[in-house]
């Protein structure tokens, strides 16, 4: 073992997490320095509303989470982490009464989207049979295809705006809802690439590997990690905000699980004026208005199908769902937004006392939005869902500048650690030929600002470590 200030993470979110574990696999002695008193960054779980109603703060359903390659590698059921698998991934409601439902099989997807059901098949059927090669290029940072067979094919149809994909293949407002619903999740407007990248990618995940939830919450997944680095001999210190790269000037490697405007509050000094410019010229994306709510009984959705799932879109058709996104980017709020909706106790008794329930959602919104979206979130739902309203025991908002002020990573409340338009997904944080690597030989940038970008996957944070180890420990 190296001495204890051999490495040090600045940041306890999941891929901070996860590039401490890669480099204590390593023989390498990690300490993780974490500002908030508890751990999780956007992974956390807390009574946001009423005793005994648990709330996931930022992420809640963790399909990527399931399907990581790293992830997967850990012991992280012996440390008490439990994917909880709802019947459905997800579901995706209508005015009429009925619902799309994306399920584990593509068939029985099918037979929620019409005439449709053969075209949705065709699309993901090699999709899925090449997930695990598909996601191991997927979730790594830019080269040359291990699986170029698998990813030509998935190429076709992601190299598309969503919009293009969803009109080309589908014939009704079923199916194109069903995958401009999860393109969606990455706040680009439809028409504009990579939106059906990131659909697709849901999707997939959805059959190869469901869209769980952590039982008992999603800080059940970093309290599982941080059990596994201390069994590896790993440290972490809560509560000790860290200013200065001076304050770590012993680490032989210092690894950030910061987006770039903290880093440069950090390290700035210590990075080439060139490499510093640019990371201040890093964009960041659009913002989100989130809601919990403590409830009275299970949400009463018009569509049975939606007690299904854990994870309900709610937003209507393809066209409706885009209007919102479109008028997002002009920097207007919708009046009828694209909702994204989680019910983890219907499948978790461990979220609320007996017979009660909880439901998180939340919306886009421009970057730093100071407007209250509470009614028109509500109204969505509740028109899908009548009587929901009269359920609501307790509610907790959190706009833009709470959640950011919850975890400064999520600057004007953007979740997704810089905006995914095409060239940022490319080229994150900036052009560069290992993108975790800068000037200063000894920094390393491992947040979800860094391919392969957003969600609770840890692939950023081991990505970064492997370039630690090879650029600092491989002597």
């Amino acid at each position: 073992m190296h001495t204890v200030s051999d490495a040090v993470v600045v940041g306890a979110g999941p891929n901070g997490l996860a590039a401490a574990i890669a480099l204590a696999r390593a023989g390498i002695a990690v300490l993780v320095r974490e500002a908030q008193p508890e751990i999780g960054g956007g992974a956390r779980t807390q009574e946001l509303t009423l005793p005994g109603f648990q709330h996931d703060v930022c992420a809640a359903v963790h399909p990527l989470g399931a399907a990581s390659p790293f992830f997967r590698t850990l012991p992280l059921a012996q440390h008490g982490l439990e994917w909880i698998q709802p019947p459905a991934a997800l579901a995706h409601p209508f005015d009429d009464g009925t619902a799309a439902v994306l399920e584990r099989s593509t068939a029985d997807t099918g037979e929620t989207l019409g005439r449709d059901a053969r075209a949705y098949r065709k699309l993901m059927d090699p999709l899925v049979r090449h997930w695990d090669t598909l996601l191991e290029d997927v979730l790594a940072p830019q080269h040359f295809p291990r699986h170029p067979l698998a990813m030509a094919g998935f190429a076709r149809g992601a190299l598309r705006s969503a919009a293009a994909l969803a009109g080309s293949r589908f014939l009704e407002q079923r199916a194109r809802a069903l995958v401009c619903g999860s393109a969606a999740h990455s706040a680009l407007p439809l028409n504009r690439l990579p939106s059906a990248a990131f659909g697709l990618v849901l999707a997939i995940a959805g059959h190869a590997v469901g869209w769980p939830i952590a039982r008992g919450g999603s800080q059940s997944l970093v309290r599982a990690l941080a059990a596994h680095l201390a069994e590896l001999g790993g440290r972490i210190e809560t509560g000790v905000p860290v200013t200065s790269a001076d304050e770590l000037a012993d680490a032989r490697a210092l690894l950030l699980d910061l987006t770039p405007r903290q880093a440069l509050r950090v390290v700035g000094p210590r990075l080439s004026g060139r490499y510093r410019r640019r990371l201040e010229r890093y964009r960041y994306g659009p913002a989100v208005f989130k809601m919990d709510w403590a409830l009275s009984a299970p949400i009463p959705w018009r569509a049975p199908e939606c007690a299904r799932a854990a994870t309900v879109h709610v937003g209507g058709t393809a066209d409706e769902i885009d209007g919102a996104l479109q008028a997002l980017w002009r920097g207007e709020h919708a009046e009828r937004p694209f909702v994204i909706l989680a019910q983890p106790s219907l499948f978790d008794d461990t979220r609320a006392p007996a017979g009660r329930h909880t439901a998180w959602a939340y919306c886009h919104v421009p970057l730093g939005s100071s407007v209250d979206m509470t009614t028109r979130i509500e109204a969505q739902i509740e028109r899908f869902a009548p009587g929901f309203r009269e359920l609501i025991l307790a509610r907790n908002i959190m706009g833009p500048a709470a959640l950011e002020r919850h975890n400064p990573n999520l600057v004007g409340g953007d979740i997704a650690g810089g905006s995914v338009t095409l060239r940022q997904v490319l080229f994150r944080p900036v052009p560069r030929r290992v993108p975790y690597a800068t000037p200063d030989p000894a920094i390393f940038l491992c947040s979800s600002s860094t391919p392969p970008g957003p969600g609770v996957h840890g692939m950023c944070g081991f990505h970064a470590a492997r370039a630690a180890l090879r650029r600092r420990f491989s002597g």
